[in-house]
């Protein structure tokens, strides 16, 4: 028996037809919002800002504790490395093609490209700027230290799942592949040792590499080439200009990108002028330098890195006579004892070399030496004086955090190691050269709790600074590793 069923009235039938209306439009309102986030740039996502997040330039000159806003420029990363070159160097990617990589294939980064993998490190690490830390990260990682913490932590994890460095084999020793590890100019010796050995950034590849190292030494090219006594540093720029003339005529990467994908380690105070004869290497090539003055037009801060410079006495032995005494047992003021060389130290020993509370020094005198060692006078300072020598760098910076010893910078112009990361006010005191008259007052009005706050910073900040022969993570060869390559995250373009 057949069930007749009712007869629809005019008003249910009103409704059935609003509840299809309504639930088209929410598919219709869906379905929209999912195609704009993947093709609409910059709708649901903030645009990037033009540099990573780190402070601009400063001129200590004017005022050490004042920033002030310098135009850092950019160099466009190249187009993908396969063969042959192209045309132009840009990477072409719109406002589209860098949510397209963060919508697609964020567990895929083998596949992309080298010039891929950099623009989604980038987004990554601008994402990164308020995300919290891992309980894991705390423990490593102590955030005062850092400019921020969070982008330091997301950029070094990245760092260690993508980069790959080429090392040119080219290039005869001493001059090249031969570390010295000894010495105030260890730290590129240190560096080239640890990067040659290791495994797991260096690539044989170049065309899956994001960087290219020039592997040289500044420090046996002067035992090489210069003429003692000639004051003639040309034909060791000339040296570097043919070498670099070699390599990019035998391989297409230098000219590619004009070198801006390559980088040097120096730490000889000649450094940045052996790249002096070669426009591309001056201007385009990521240079590691302990003499990072930016009143030269050299150094360029956010593309170049600030290297710290370390003394090594016993290479097999690089971390004897770490530590200082306690707060307590501190009793002079501040310390310093060197040789008059350059503009500073001179007036700094006029002001302050009868100084009760201050044991201001030219080179440490034998009677005081017996009594007490220049390491001894540093473990029991609370400040160590680094005046710049003939060049703006100095190894009391490094030497003062090894022995817990809050640092004292007097050097205009002078950009401090790893300040790309780094919160130098956290654990030092940078002076404006016309101030060191008022030395005294200036480390007087530290209070005793800002003084313990910045001790114990430098000791946290100690293993940063340490070279160990076999690297260990946040060590300072992967710091300066980290410095270069977070620069030339600084120099990849969003075309929007």
């Amino acid at each position: 028996m057949a069930i007749d069923r009712p007869r629809a009235t005019p008003a249910s039938r009103r409704l059935r037809s609003w509840r299809r209306r309504a639930l088209a439009a929410v598919l219709l309102a869906t379905a929209s919002a999912i195609i704009l986030t993947c093709t609409t740039p910059y709708l649901f996502f903030s645009p990037p800002p033009t540099l990573l997040s780190f402070h601009p330039p400063f001129n200590s000159s004017r005022d050490p504790h004042r920033r002030v806003s310098l135009p850092v420029p950019l160099v466009s990363i190249p187009k993908p490395l396969s063969p042959p070159p192209a045309k132009s160097s840009d990477v072409k990617l719109g406002g589209n093609d860098h949510l397209k990589i963060r919508c697609s294939l964020v567990a895929d980064l083998p596949a992309m490209s080298p010039d891929e993998q950099l623009l989604y490190a980038r987004i990554e690490i601008e994402n990164a700027e308020n995300a919290p830390l891992a309980s894991e990260d705390a423990d490593e990682l102590y955030a005062p230290l850092f400019r921020n913490v969070s982008v330091f932590r997301r950029s070094y994890e990245l760092m260690e799942k993508i980069l790959k460095v080429y090392i040119y084999p080219d290039g005869s020793r001493p001059i090249f592949h031969t570390p010295n590890l000894r010495g105030i100019y260890a730290s590129e010796g240190w560096f080239l040792k640890l990067m040659e050995e290791n495994k797991k950034f260096v690539v044989k590849d170049p065309r899956k590499a994001h960087l290219f190292y020039l592997p040289y030494s500044s420090r046996q090219l002067e035992l090489a080439i210069y003429v003692p006594e000639s004051h003639d540093l040309k034909p060791l720029s000339h040296f570097l200009k043919d070498y670099v003339n070699n390599i990019s005529a035998k391989y297409p990467f230098w000219n590619r990108t004009k070198g801006a994908d390559h980088f040097l380690v120096a730490c000889h105070d000649w450094g940045p002028y052996t790249t002096t004869a070669h426009q591309e290497l001056r201007k385009n090539t990521m240079k590691a330098l302990c003499n990072a003055d930016v009143s030269e037009g050299i150094f360029v801060r956010g593309k170049d890195v600030s290297l710290p410079e370390t003394t090594i006495r016993t290479p097999k032995r690089p971390l004897r006579f770490l530590g200082g005494r306690p707060v307590s047992q501190r009793s002079i003021l501040a310390f310093f004892a060197g040789n008059m060389h350059g503009r500073v130290r001179p007036i700094l020993l006029k002001y302050w070399e009868k100084d009760k509370d201050m044991k201001i020094y030219g080179p440490l005198p034998n009677r005081v030496a017996r009594e007490m060692s220049y390491i001894h006078h540093m473990k029991t300072s609370r400040f160590c004086i680094c005046p710049m020598g003939y060049e703006v760098n100095s190894p009391r910076i490094v030497e003062a955090i090894y022995y817990e010893c809050v640092p004292v910078i007097i050097a205009d112009n002078f950009v401090p190691p790893l300040d790309e990361v780094l919160d130098w006010s956290a654990f030092s005191v940078i002076i404006a050269e016309k101030d060191i008259p008022n030395l005294k007052t200036i480390l007087l009005s530290i209070s005793l709790r800002n003084y313990v706050s910045m001790h114990n910073n430098v000791k946290r900040l100690q293993k940063h600074f340490l070279w160990h022969n076999k690297p260990e993570k946040y060590d300072l060869f992967h710091m300066i590793l980290h410095s270069l390559w977070f620069n030339r995250l600084n120099q990849v373009q969003v075309h929007q």
